[in-house]
């Protein structure tokens, strides 16, 4: 249905616009007619009302260009948290050329940039509409009210995320996180939700805990298993998907590229929700060595406005590239923009147990079991069995010699590999993308100035708090 037209202003975007029917009936009030019932559609008579003000006033997901026909000008913008992708570079003649995957514009565009989240381009500038971790206040309130606001905050994230006229599927690791978005979906609808969970053949973790709780919220659920061989077969595919290097990210999609891969190929399933988003707001294992509240904060803030970077791209590239659509309750704009407010003294783990506030949240509730609410942080590339990151390794040792590694790695600047799996990343990404490294900013590793952080793995696995996580 797009470009979407209106008084010669055209529209194209990528997004899910919540909450946009009764924008929509005021707009039908003030006499605009629609031709679709896409939530997109809003977008256009928004912009005559509002101009530029309107991204700031959107609850959202996106990305959009929009062409103004007044001024003559081409209007691009992102959501805050980059959870849409969107991209960027000038022609030889130094036109602006934007879209939704890097791939496209490679070979029209010397350099292609990631198009910063919460800013919108018009006339030769980027401009910032919203910083999703400014805060203007410290919310330092009792345990319980900040938790009451916290369970509140996220069930209305879920819940306007379950507003779909395609078929849904949950991802379901057994973790806290999806799990959490599965039981309070399963509490919110009035039929068995469908959930998804992938593990290595051999020795996955995860598997049972998603099970545990599928069982529990009675969805329909369903379990696939990879082998090493499916992991090193789609690691090429899986690199050029997400046009990254980076070892966590890469590491991390794999599990999930083949689960949507399988998802999209064995059912009708074309909205997934997933989890993403918690660790950069609640923590992860590494921020439990923050040396102070500030620290945790700046890493905090950190985290967030890099996601688009990681987590939330690999999120989007693995459901998309399998013609799905992704949806994030945990970036609910809403939810971020008070977890990010709430006094980080309060967030860091004082308590024995990483993420309490947002399992304290959902004590009460019994949505969960507790030994789901409870269970400590496993990642995703581990989880899905420690078998398949020692493979990976195992895989790049055979590819490289002690030299060869020496020497190949001393041929990059940027981001320079440091070991062979990165190496072996790195190359894989160079034959798609050449020269584009700039895209991801660095590898996602702990914050190696924090003590018990300076590892050389980004895995959760090498720090000395795992403990119970790999159980």
């Amino acid at each position: 249905m797009q470009p979407f037209s209106l008084h010669g202003n055209y529209l194209v975007c990528n997004g899910e616009i919540y909450g946009f029917r009764p924008v929509r009936e005021k707009l039908i009030r003030k006499g605009y007619t629609f031709c679709s019932d896409s939530d997109c559609e809003i977008l256009l008579p928004l912009y005559e009302e509002l101009g530029t003000e309107m991204f700031g006033t959107l609850d959202a997901e996106f990305a959009l260009v929009l062409y103004d026909a007044a001024s003559g000008s081409y209007i691009a913008a992102r959501d805050p948290i980059g959870i849409r992708p969107l991209f960027y570079g000038y022609d030889r003649k130094g036109n602006i050329l934007f879209a939704s995957e890097a791939k496209n514009l490679s070979g029209l565009t010397e350099s292609i940039c990631p198009f910063p989240p919460g800013h919108y381009y018009k006339d030769g500038k980027f401009i910032c509409y919203r910083d999703i971790t400014e805060t203007t206040e410290i919310h330092a309130d009792s345990l319980d009210v900040l938790c009451r606001n916290i369970r509140e905050k996220l069930m209305a994230g879920v819940k306007k995320r379950l507003d779909s006229d395609a078929p849904m599927g949950f991802l379901l690791s057994g973790g806290l996180d999806s799990s959490l978005v599965c039981a309070i979906a399963a509490s919110a609808l009035d039929k068995p939700i469908r959930t998804f969970a992938i593990g290595m053949e051999k020795d996955a973790i995860d598997l049972k805990y998603a099970k545990e709780t599928a069982d529990y919220i009675g969805s329909r659920h369903t379990e696939i298993l990879m082998t090493r061989e499916q992991v090193i077969k789609a690691l090429p595919e899986v690199i050029r998907a997400l046009a990254t290097y980076d070892i966590t990210t890469i590491r991390a999609s794999m599990g999930m590229y083949l689960l949507c891969k399988a998802i999209h190929e064995t059912t009708d399933v074309r909205v997934l929700l997933t989890g993403e988003v918690s660790d950069e707001l609640f923590g992860y294992k590494y921020t439990d060595f923050a040396p102070s509240p500030e620290e945790f904060q700046k890493e905090a803030v950190k985290r967030v406005k890099e996601l688009y970077m990681y987590d939330v791209l690999r999120a989007d590239r693995c459901i998309s590239v399998h013609s799905m659509e992704a949806r994030v309750p945990f970036g609910d704009l809403d939810f971020v923009s008070y977890v990010m407010s709430i006094d980080p003294a309060i967030k860091m783990n004082t308590y024995g147990k990483g993420k309490y506030l947002l399992r304290r949240a959902f004590e009460q509730d019994h949505l969960l079991p507790a030994s789901i609410l409870m269970r400590e942080k496993a990642a995703f590339s581990d989880a899905v069995g420690h078998s398949m990151v020692d493979d990976l390794k195992e895989y790049a040792e055979s590819v490289y010699t002690d030299e060869e590694f020496v020497k190949k790695a001393a041929g990059y600047s940027h981001a320079a590999p440091f070991t062979k799996e990165s190496l072996l990343y790195r190359e894989i990404f160079e034959s798609f993308y050449p020269g584009q490294s700039h895209m991801v900013k660095d590898f996602w590793m702990p914050n190696k100035n924090w003590e018990g952080c300076n590892v050389t793995d980004p895995s959760a696995r090498v720090l000395s708090n795992y403990g119970a996580s790999g159980i």
